[in-house]
């Protein structure tokens, strides 16, 4: 049974408490006592009856100093059935958490992430609180899975922001529950977004070297294992590896061979087949290859007809197509493009230096329109100057 009042103290119910790493105002919420009343409990300010040390034994669970098993077996066996299966969370409440996460995930591509981060925060602070209520093991792992989402996404928002430092620690969170829940495909997921971040930073044997490593943890048949690969065949790409990046070109075929368009294409962490095309042109153009033109073409044309319109992969694949046209020798048409990708107003601080890039090549070809492009950037992203990359190894 569980402790009477006259063998407990304030001090026990205090240490009960904080070894179970809960604050008097969660304890509250899972009892029907108020933050004060605890308070006056633990501090013997009020005397405490035996049904004041049960309300602590039952909201601290078994693993409480304060639960003693009955005596008696089948009692025993009953109160952990009640105790294991005893639960704040309402039968729908996990399941809407996943199913909003999701739809964060599947508005990554049209949503600018400064608002995208906004609406991550608030599902975030309500899982938070969920984090604080009784649960079953299986929800405890459900929310711990839903927040690694949450948190990888908030990752690449604040990658897509310029903002460091909070990608970092906002990865290594995701990181971390996923080790917590052992979910290999969010670990593998926070690796290839490590790398992606490594890749527009210039650093490119880390790029590759990161999705390596993704891609041992990565389950075969997952979005995660493919993303990666990719990744590493455009970080061979930068590093001007042309065996090595078709050889992920070709694997990455073979993987996509008779893989069905997800249910929701959008959705940033499932790997829609038509993306593949899109890597293809932009792993062509950053290693120089003749068919980069081609390709780019090819999908701004699929993009021009598809159902939705994703403004961030169309400039993207404009600028693939800037970047070829220059190495074909058609400067003028590539700042015409790049001019364009400029005023839509669909970049975000982790493209310019795309940008910068085929400015940087037009300007090599001593194309007087470069200035226009430059110019226009000014324009549009005050505070951001257009630099020249510097690509580092």
């Amino acid at each position: 049974m569980n402790p009477g009042g006259e063998n407990v103290t304030g001090e026990r119910l205090r240490a009960a408490r904080e070894a179970a790493g809960l604050s008097l105002s969660a304890l509250a919420a899972r009892t029907h006592y108020s933050k004060a009343m605890l308070g006056m409990l633990e501090n013997e300010q009020r005397q405490i009856r035996p049904e004041h040390a049960r309300a602590y034994a039952d909201a601290l669970g078994i693993g409480s100093a304060l639960f003693v098993e009955p005596a008696d077996g089948e009692q025993a066996a009953a109160e952990w059935i009640q105790r294991a299966a005893a639960s704040d969370i309402g039968g729908d409440t996990l399941e809407r958490l996943e199913l909003a996460a999701d739809d964060l995930a599947a508005a990554y591509p049209t949503t600018p992430p400064g608002e995208l981060l906004v609406r991550i925060r608030q599902h975030l602070g309500y899982a938070g609180r969920l984090m604080d209520s009784r649960k079953t093991l299986t929800q405890h792992r459900r929310l711990l899975v839903t927040v690694g989402w949450l948190s990888l996404l908030a990752s690449t928002c604040h990658i897509d922001l310029g903002e460091l430092p909070a990608a970092a620690a906002r990865g290594h969170l995701a990181w971390k529950l996923a080790d917590e829940a052992q979910h290999s495909e969010i670990a593998a997921w926070c690796l290839e977004t490590r790398a992606w971040q490594q890749l527009t930073d210039g650093v490119f044997i880390a790029a590759a070297e990161l999705s390596r490593a993704a891609q041992t943890i990565a389950p075969e048949d997952s979005s995660a294992f493919i993303q990666a690969t990719a990744q590493e065949g455009r970080a061979l790409a930068r590093l001007g590896d042309s065996k090595g990046t078709n050889q992920a070109l070709r694997k990455v075929a073979r993987l996509v061979s008779g893989l069905s368009v997800p249910d929701r294409p959008e959705h940033h962490f499932r790997y829609d087949p038509t993306k593949s095309d899109a890597y293809v042109a932009t792993t062509l153009a950053w290693l120089g290859d003749p068919a980069a033109e081609a390709y780019a073409r090819h999908v701004l044309t699929d993009l021009a007809g598809a159902a939705s319109v994703r403004p961030r992969r169309i400039a993207m694949a404009n600028l693939d197509l800037g970047l070829a046209l220059v190495a074909a020798d058609k400067p003028d048409e590539a700042a015409e493009v790049a001019l364009a990708v400029v005023t839509s107003g669909n970049l975000v601080p982790s493209h310019y230096w795309r940008v910068a890039e085929v400015v940087s090549r037009i300007e090599e070809k001593c194309a007087p329109d470069a200035d226009a492009v430059r110019e226009a950037f000014r324009d549009r992203y005050r505070s951001q100057p257009l630099d020249n990359p510097r690509p580092r190894t």
